[in-house]
């Protein structure tokens, strides 16, 4: 559908262009932009090393570890259904704790292991997911992040006098946004109840 859409928005632009005249201006911006996009794209080649090197290293260091610690009393509130002990929590956990650190890399496996474990939890229909499946992905999707290598890379790549100073704020906006994205999930639990399976 994106394909569709993305045709579409070209199509329309360059019909424009041609109608407006300006089918030169059009094909020099869209070539000044394909230059842009490689030059931001090589140059997050070393600062993305360069953050997924220490992420790695904090990753042995046993950060996630800690981290997954810190969040298993947070687990308990967030998914009651689930037994404490089940291994999805712990998926879940170093899922969304891999997310914090900006490992998005070594996050995905964690959370699909964790949907694995939750589908297995799943005791309503198997073809419409669970209450706890729900609220993992509007926190997996909200994507909290204490580091956001990526933006940061992003930044430098584009000549960032402080490329860090994304930090504070990204903190603040990922917070709020699983705040809001958990409190919507929980609300809306109340209006479809489980479904058996039939």
């Amino acid at each position: 559908m994106l394909n569709y859409i993305w045709f579409a928005l070209m199509a329309i632009a360059l019909v424009v262009a041609v109608f407006n005249g300006t089918a030169a201006d059009v094909t020099s911006g869209a070539m000044n932009s394909a230059k842009t996009a490689v030059e931001i794209a090589l140059g997050l080649i070393g600062i993305m090393t360069l953050w997924l090197g220490i992420m790695r290293v904090a990753e042995k260091a046993g950060l996630i570890a800690m981290l997954s610690r810190a969040l298993r009393p947070i687990s308990r509130l967030l998914f009651p259904e689930i037994p404490p002990e089940h291994p999805a929590i712990g998926a879940m956990i170093m899922n969304i704790a891999a997310n914090m650190l900006g490992l998005s890399n070594a996050a995905t496996p964690f959370g699909i292991k964790a949907m694995e474990e939750l589908q297995e939890l799943n005791e309503g229909d198997k073809e419409t997911a669970s209450n706890s499946m729900v609220t993992f992905m509007t926190l997996n999707t909200a994507g909290i992040q204490f580091i956001p290598a990526t933006i940061i890379g992003v930044l430098v790549a584009a000549g960032s006098k402080q490329p860090t100073a994304i930090i504070p704020t990204t903190i603040i906006a990922t917070l709020c946004g699983a705040t809001a994205a958990v409190i919507a999930s929980k609300i809306l639990q109340r209006f479809f109840p489980k479904r058996n399976a039939q």
